[in-house]
Parts: C-alpha cells; sequence; structure tokens
C-alpha cells in the first residue's frame, strides 16, 4: 500500500530534516509538494537565509515535476545549457539542476517531492536521503535518459 503524502507527513518530513540539519550545525529550509509540485509544508529554521525558501521550493517542485532527483537534471543542464535554462522557467517555479531535490516514491509511485536549501549540495542531498530514508520511501530511480549530447 502506498504512503498517503498529505499535510501530517508533510510537516514530519520537514522537521525530520531539520533534525539532520541540526546535527550538520546548517540552518535550512525544506519544502514538501504534492505530485503537482504544489505546496504542502515548508520550514526555515532560524537563521537559514533569506532565499532558501525559494530555493527548497524549487528544488522539491523539480524533483516532483521531472520525477527524478535534481541530481539526474545536472548532466542535461551542462550538455544543453541554452534548452535547459528556457525548460527551466516555463514551470510555476524554476527548475533545479543540483542536490537536494527528492522526488516522493512509495511502491513505485510518485506522490511529491522534497527539496532542502540551506547548506551545500551535497548535504542538502543528504539531508533529503536521511528524512526519505527514515520515513520508508523509496530511493531508486532510474538514470534519465531523456535529451542527450
Amino acid at each position: 500500500m502506498a504512503i498517503a503524502l498529505d499535510f501530517e507527513l508533510a510537516n514530519r518530513l520537514v522537521l525530520a530534516a531539520h533534525g539532520l540539519a541540526v546535527g550538520i550545525n546548517k540552518p535550512i529550509t525544506v519544502a514538501v509538494v504534492d505530485v503537482g509540485g504544489f505546496v504542502l509544508a515548508i520550514g526555515r529554521m532560524d537563521g537559514a537565509h533569506g532565499l532558501t525558501p525559494n530555493v527548497a521550493t524549487a528544488k522539491a517542485y523539480t524533483a516532483a515535476v521531472m520525477r527524478r532527483p535534481t541530481t539526474m537534471l545536472k548532466a542535461w543542464a551542462e550538455s544543453q545549457p541554452m534548452l535547459f535554462s528556457q525548460v527551466a522557467r516555463v514551470g510555476a517555479h524554476p527548475l533545479i539542476a543540483g542536490g537536494g531535490g527528492i522526488p516522493l516514491k512509495t511502491n513505485g509511485t510518485i506522490v511529491g517531492g522534497i527539496g532542502v536549501s540551506g547548506a551545500n549540495g551535497e548535504e542538502d542531498q543528504r539531508v533529503a536521503e536521511g528524512v526519505l530514508r527514515g520515513a520508508g520511501l523509496e530511493l531508486d530511480f532510474s538514470e534519465w535518459h531523456l535529451l542527450r549530447k
């Protein structure tokens, strides 16, 4: 049975991410969106930079609508920068190609996305992965081969 993504779960994911961020001594913002990229919960820790809510939301949105971790978009962004920059501005939020955005996947179904911003990309990614692991959500995603050089 798939886990239902609702406001309660979204808030638990935000709080879990904040707990992990305390462990690395980095103030972060975490956003959780549904499968359509609409915000369910967002939480900004004291001391997190003012831009982190927008970046976290964009990472969560990217993960949900592109159905892949944001790290998987790096190759596309690097190999076709003009196309990526044009597509990245089309949706409700910009697309982000970097660490910290992961789809929320349960029983093979994408139900939303999580975005973490405030540390470096690798730390944002580790926090997001730790939260999903702790919640029993899937972290296995096939490589994305839609666009290549």
